[in-house]
């Protein structure tokens, strides 16, 4: 089986990290290997920004770094057309909660960063253009997201289910 390696950095200040290894492995299970065999590597660092990063890929599209986040934030801003706090656990106007928070990163954020590292165009000559832009990496985290959530899961974390 494909090996993830996993780095993590101390987060500053007041913020942590909502994720665990243990979460983004659970997910990479329940994924098909073809979808995350490029992945080389995941880390938790702190390079948030202030809260205005969540996630990002490497210039090599092989590793996906999550951010740390404070501990009361809203999410909103950072949803795309379809979507609605409800849809991970969190109520419109409040500060979310950590599950809703927590599920926010693992199956939106971490499937979208899954979703730049897919090959689009095999034979493109640009770099950039060989790999999923915003939109269909979008696109790949609301697919698999609702592909993994049309089942309940049994799994003693709620965060692997739909709320």
């Amino acid at each position: 089986m494909h090996k993830v390696r996993f780095t993590q950095v101390r987060p500053q200040g007041d913020r942590r990290h909502y994720l665990t290894t243990e979460d983004v492995e659970v997910v990479l299970q329940r994924l098909p290997i073809e979808l995350w065999a490029r992945l080389r590597a995941v880390h938790f660092n702190d390079r948030s920004r202030g809260a205005r990063t969540l996630g990002y890929v490497n210039r090599g599209r092989r590793e996906i770094a999550i951010c740390a986040l404070p501990p009361r934030i809203s999410l909103s801003r950072f949803l795309r057309r379809g979507n609605c706090p409800e849809e991970f656990g969190a109520k419109r106007g409040t500060q979310w909660v950590r599950l809703a928070v927590r599920r926010f990163l693992l199956y939106n954020v971490f499937l979208h960063e899954l979703g730049h590292l897919q090959i689009v165009n095999e034979n493109a000559k640009n770099e950039r253009r060989k790999f999923a832009m915003e939109t269909k990496a979008q696109e790949f985290a609301n697919h698999w997201r609702g592909f993994l959530w049309q089942f309940r899961f049994d799994h003693a974390d709620p965060v692997h289910n739909a709320p």
